[in-house]
């Protein structure tokens, strides 16, 4: 019943722009800070984003710092990460999860299917 859904990612070219959405069903995901992570074959997952859930400032890994934002839209009850400026090395599996806080690593629950971005010209 409880479930994350990730949507939104695609093949861009390099310099181009995704927005990706992390949707909750059967709880709220106002109640948990959520993160986004991605994953490359042959590499470890990278937590990249997470947004609080009382503290509204996001946090952002230094890879993506500047060119992604995340985002709540409370009634639609999804989190979005607003991806600029790709970059082949971006090029991975986007994930979200539910935390208790962000400055954990590991999240409550296991990390979503995810969706695919993959950057290339």
């Amino acid at each position: 019943q409880v479930q994350l859904v990730e949507s939104g990612g695609g093949l861009v070219q390099p310099g181009g722009s995704l927005r990706l959405s992390c949707a909750g069903s059967g709880f709220s995901l106002a109640d948990y800070a959520i993160g986004w992570s991605r994953q490359a074959p042959g590499k470890e997952r990278e937590k990249i984003a997470c947004v609080g859930r009382r503290d509204p400032t996001p946090t952002y890994a230094g890879s993506v710092e500047g060119r992604f934002a995340i985002s709540r839209d409370y009634v639609a009850n999804t989190v979005y990460l607003q991806m600029n400026d790709l970059k082949p090395e971006d090029t991975a599996r986007y994930s979200c999860a539910t935390f208790l806080v962000c400055m954990d690593l590991a999240p409550i629950g296991p990390w979503g299917l995810g969706t695919q971005v993959t950057v290339s010209s």
